[in-house]
Formats: C-alpha cells, structure tokens, sequence
C-alpha cells in the first residue's frame, strides 16, 4: 500500500475552512518568498487525492496548480477532468490505495478536505501528518478531525515555527514505527 501523507493548513482552533468552504484567512501567512516547505513536499509525492469539494475549490483559483502530477478526485458525482492527470472515482479508500499502489505510486498527497480526510482517518490508512497550524481563530467551520474518530498514537517527527507565527507539525503514526 503507499504511504498516505496528509499535508494541510488549519486554523489554531482546528478548522481547515469557514463554513462556507472558504479559505481567504490564509492569505495572513503568506510571506514573499517563503514557502514552508511545499515544494520539497511536493516533490517527495507521487500522486495527490482530494475530495470532490476540494476539487472544485481549487479548479475556482483558475490554472491547476499540480502539474502532470496524477491526481485522484473521490466523489459520487459527475464531474468533468479538467487535464489528463486528473481521474474522477467512487472507489473505497482500500481500493483506491490498492489502484494506486499497482500503479508504482508509493507515497500520496491527501489534499482534503474534512469528509476524505474522516474516510482516510477510519480506514485507519493516513501515514504522516503534516499540519500547518496558522494563528487564526475561526470560530466555526469544516473541522480538520472529526468528533468520534479514532484514537491514535503518533511520534512528533518535527515542530517548526516561522516568522509569520505559523507552526508546522510534522507527525507519523505509531504503525510506522514498528515497520
């Protein structure tokens, strides 16, 4: 199976969005040439997979932003590709992984949102987390965890702050450690 990666921006009272879906309280962090790692993330990742939300949020900030990158879009609806890397499934989570791991693909990028990141989390399939914990309360709006999810274990690889008061997380699973 690949690893599962969840790399993701919350605000400090565990919000990835408004309730609206928004995302605009990230422009607070945004520093001129500073760019928290992303791209040497980016570069490590053999593929993304996101949540049809997720999907059509990005596809509204105008050009695609990832490449040729293979990228992964769970839904139930219909939905149109908008390049040749994206595919658009219903598969499980399992069996998504498995589809992905026949094709070579070792390490994955769960983009989002709060619904995919609840399916991962059950299956009990997220490997590391990258969490970019930003100096904003929201207040109310689509939770990073939901409640009731599953207990875990994780080991703090890294915590680094930056100027513009963002930390960044950088955790694995317990699992991991005994492989």
């Amino acid at each position: 199976m690949p690893e599962v990666v969840l790399y993701i921006a919350s605000s400090l009272d565990g919000y990835i969005a408004t309730a609206d879906g928004g995302v605009e309280w990230l422009s607070a962090v945004e520093l001129e040439g500073e760019d928290y790692g992303y791209q040497a993330f980016f570069d490590s990742i053999d593929a993304l997979v996101m949540g049809s939300r997720t999907y059509e949020q990005i596809l509204g900030f105008g050009e695609w932003p990832y490449g040729n990158k293979p990228c992964w879009v769970l839904s139930r609806r219909a939905l149109d590709p908008v390049v040749p890397s994206v595919q658009i499934t219903a598969e499980t989570v399992d069996g998504l992984l498995a589809t992905l791991g026949s094709q070579g693909l070792k390490r994955i990028w769960l983009v989002g949102g709060s619904a995919l990141i609840e399916a991962f989390e059950r299956a009990g399939r997220i490997n590391e987390y990258i969490i970019s914990v930003v100096p904003q309360l929201l207040g109310d709006g689509l939770p990073l965890f939901v409640p009731g999810g599953r207990s875990r274990a994780l080991e703090l690889l890294n915590c680094r702050g930056y100027k513009s008061g963002l930390v960044q997380l950088h955790y694995r699973t317990e699992r991991m450690n005994n492989n």
